[in-house]
Order: structure tokens, then C-alpha cells, then sequence
């Protein structure tokens, strides 16, 4: 379990002021309605678009890489939706973080929470799989309505923002786990808590399997899901989130529990998750992180990158 980080005198210090001052900002503005927000953040994403030319870059080949067999004009398209996206995430943020329960609310659907329930109810933890998408912290507070479940947590560099985050993100958690604390993560699951884990980014060649992730044949893809379902007493339970159309929220879905996983064969069985993040992220392909350098471990680290 992470110690929460404490409030500081020396966060009065002006060289902090600029964040308290972006801070007050934000929260003024979230005070907006929904609709409104989300427009800002398409404004502020084409924007982006325009000035992180190096974070363009990579998601457009990324999704040259992902969809060969869509036009340069589509997958344009798709990375100008997917930057507006990114804008909105700014503001889901904010959202999660700030807005009060009774608003947030009426922003947010969970389904199928009975796979998850079957599972505390036979005395068992969830690893729940969520991928990378955009509004992950928003929906995350959505399911935290239903039930506080346990985080992985990654301290922010900065000690005001790491404050400002951790108070945010505990909104929707009964506590965090650092993320490399993996004995922590198990223990978890064993006490029947329901722990939030991404396995679908390039975390290097260490413990790590090469398996197909869309067109590109050799991922690097994390073993780390079979670790913690291996290890403990749980069911892996993957999720799918997305953002609403009509500006109505957020929605999770909780998808029934894998069976036979791990098996014994872990090439397959990341494989399966492999196949499942492609489910998730052709539901709603604008809304994943695509500025992820996702491909850049290559089997052989001597061959050319793919960026």
C-alpha cells in the first residue's frame, strides 16, 4: 500500500503557484456543463495536434502500423479524432478527480457488475483488465461508484501534482499499490479486493512474450497478467470503457471471466489478452492511446525501430 502523500507547507512556495494557478482555473471551468467541456477539450486536442508534432508523429505510426488497409485519408481522420480525444482527456481528469459524487452520477453506467460479484461471493479477488483509453480516469471513479476497487500507482515527480493526484485517483479507491509493489497487488487479490490492471503498453523485453497485437506480428506484451492470476486467489474479469456518444458519460462494461487462464502457455494466453485490448479498442478506436510508443521493443534489439 502506497502512504498517502501529505500536504506541505513549502507547496505555498511560489515556485508552485503556477500549478495552483492552473489548478484554479480548471476547477472554475469544470464547474461548465458536460457538453461544454468536451468541446473545449476537441478545441485544445486539435491544438495539440498542431503543436506536439514528435507525439503526432507516433500515433499516426501507430496506426499506419495497427490498420495497414485503411487509406491515409482514414487514418488522418482517425488521428484527428483521436487528439480531440486526448483534449476531452484533460477535462475527464478534472472530472474524476473534482466533481462531486451526486454530479458525476448521472455521468456514468456500469454493466454486467454480476461477473464481479459471482466472483466475491465464491471468496475470490478480480483482476480486472482495462486498457489505455482516454478517458480511463473518468471511468474508473464510474466504477468506483459501484465498488472502491485498489489502483496501481506511479508517484508523480513533481510533490504538489503527486498530491493533487493521489487525492483525485483515492476518490475511487479503497487505497493504492505502487506499481511495482507486486506481492502487494497479490495479497489483494487474495483478500477478495478488486485490482485495476493495463496490460496493454510496451513494458520491455523483460517478462514479456512476442505475439500479434492488430497487423503488427511481434509485440512485446507484458506476462505480468499471468503472474497475478497465477498467483493468487482471483478470476481475471476484462472490461471494456467508453465515452458515450450524445454527451451522456462514460460507460464500463464488465465482460465474464475468462476461463482456463492462465493455462500453462504463455504465448497463447497473451495472445487472448492481445485479442481482447483489439475488442476493446476497435468499439471506440479514436479514444485509445495511440501517442504510446507501443511497438518500440523489437524481438531483436539490434533491428531498425519501428519509429
Amino acid at each position: 500500500m502506497v502512504k498517502a502523500p501529505q500536504f506541505q507547507w513549502s507547496f505555498l512556495h511560489p515556485r508552485y503557484w503556477p500549478i495552483w494557478l492552473g489548478c484554479a482555473l480548471l476547477w472554475l471551468i469544470s464547474w461548465l456543463p458536460y457538453p461544454v467541456l468536451m468541446k473545449l477539450g476537441d478545441g485544445i486536442g486539435l491544438l495539440l495536434l498542431k503543436l506536439l508534432k514528435s507525439r503526432a508523429k507516433v500515433a499516426r505510426r501507430n496506426l499506419e502500423l495497427c490498420f495497414p488497409d485503411k487509406t491515409a485519408t482514414e487514418r488522418e481522420a482517425l488521428l484527428r479524432a483521436n487528439f480531440k480525444e486526448s483534449g476531452r482527456a484533460l477535462f475527464d481528469t478534472i472530472i474524476a478527480w473534482w466533481w462531486p459524487a451526486w454530479r458525476l452520477q448521472r455521468f456514468g453506467v456500469v454493466k454486467g457488475f454480476e461477473h464481479i460479484q459471482a466472483a466475491r461471493d465464491a471468496g475470490q479477488g478480480v483482476l480486472l483488465l482495462a486498457s489505455h483509453m482516454l478517458h480511463l480516469e473518468a471511468a474508473g471513479r464510474t466504477f468506483g461508484f459501484k465498488l472502491p476497487s485498489v489502483g496501481f500507482y506511479r508517484p508523480h515527480n513533481n510533490p504538489l501534482m503527486d498530491w493533487l493526484q493521489y487525492r483525485g485517483r483515492i476518490k475511487a479507491n479503497k487505497y493504492m499499490i505502487g506499481k511495482r509493489e507486486v506481492k502487494a497487488l497479490l495479497q489483494a487479490l487474495d483478500q477478495g479486493e478488486v485490482c485495476f490492471y493495463l496490460p496493454d503498453q510496451d513494458y520491455g523485453r523483460k517478462k514479456a512474450e512476442f505475439v500479434p497485437f492488430f497487423a503488427v506480428k511481434e509485440t512485446a506484451t507484458t506476462t505480468g497478467t499471468l503472474l497475478f492470476a497465477a498467483g493468487a486467489n482471483c478470476r481475471v474479469i476484462p472490461v471494456y470503457t467508453r465515452r458515450l456518444p450524445g454527451f451522456k458519460g462514460y460507460e464500463v462494461e464488465c465482460l465474464p471471466a475468462l476461463e482456463n487462464f492462465p493455462s500453462g502457455d504463455d504465448a497463447a494466453d497473451v495472445r487472448r489478452v492481445n485479442a481482447w485490448v483489439e475488442q476493446a479498442v476497435l468499439r471506440a478506436p479514436e479514444q485509445y492511446m495511440w501517442l504510446h510508443r507501443r511497438f518500440k521493443t523489437r524481438p531483436d534489439p539490434d533491428a531498425p525501430g519501428l519509429y
